[in-house]
């Protein structure tokens, strides 16, 4: 029976990539994290030393505390962060559980920006809106994106310590007859059935081969039809995000659902 305050990693797993998910929180100690330096996607390190400093960092949000095997570690943070009013579970098995996990993907902590700042091309259609959500929602939620012309990107990169995605020559683009969602994918070792299926989807509509998704249509018609809506990239942004979250939910758990209305009163 589960203890109190407890989750699972296939319950864990069903909530990764969620706009409302709980902040995920690892507190492997180091010599623990060096013998196996992966984290859950969109997870943040911690001490676990710092309860006051955690508090602050989670503003009143709910939380899922890691360690390594789940058990002292994460379970007396959990115990001392509900003392304090907030909303804790603790990972059942930890990194180690969800390691064995299946198709429970894990990133490497090397392959891991070292600042949340990233800048592309101005006017977003697909790849340049596809990209921002997989980083929001499996890599860093906090990450800011800037949209620029396109002769300024790598400018805008220098000056400002920024990551360029999606434009020519760029370490997070484009490869042979792949998109710069595909990129990601594999840098961040983000592969699992829902994101392999959202990639040939994204990268059907990215690249005018829409004979390998024939959902590649429908997401291109939405997508320009986002991009002739709103005149500022942010604003398009915010708008499109759930557009991939539903997109995301169909491809985990969505794609056997078909609808026939012939007939229908």
């Amino acid at each position: 029976m589960a203890a109190p305050n407890e989750i699972s990693c296939k319950n864990l797993l069903r909530l990764i990539g969620l706009p409302d998910a709980p902040v995920i929180v690892d507190i492997c100690t180091d010599d623990d994290f060096a013998e196996d330096p992966y984290l859950i996607p969109g997870s943040v390190k911690h001490p676990h030393t710092d309860l006051d400093g955690l508090i602050a960092r989670l503003d009143g949000r709910s939380v899922i505390v890691s360690c390594q095997k789940g058990l002292k570690l994460s379970q007396g943070l959990m115990s001392r962060l509900r003392a304090r009013g907030v909303d804790a579970q603790y990972l059942s098995g930890g990194m180690y559980g969800w390691r064995d996990e299946p198709d429970a993907p894990r990133i490497p902590f090397a392959a891991l920006p070292k600042t949340n700042l990233w800048v592309t091309r101005h006017r977003p259609k697909i790849d340049r809106i596809a990209c921002p959500w997989l980083i929001r929602r499996f890599v860093d939620p906090a990450a800011r994106i800037l949209f620029v012309a396109p002769s300024d990107v790598d400018g805008v990169a220098e000056r400002f310590d920024a990551i360029p995605f999606d434009v020519p020559g760029a370490h997070w683009g484009h490869r042979d007859e792949t998109c710069s969602f595909d990129t990601m994918l594999a840098e961040f070792g983000l592969s699992s059935p829902a994101l392999d299926t959202m990639a040939t989807v994204i990268r059907a509509a990215d690249t005018n081969r829409h004979d390998l998704a024939p959902q590649a249509a429908g997401l291109l018609a939405l997508s320009v039809g986002l991009s002739r809506q709103y005149r500022d990239d942010l604003a398009q942004l915010d708008a499109a995000l759930p557009l991939y979250d539903a997109l995301y939910r169909w491809a985990r758990d969505g794609q056997d659902e078909g609808h026939d209305s012939a007939g229908a009163t």
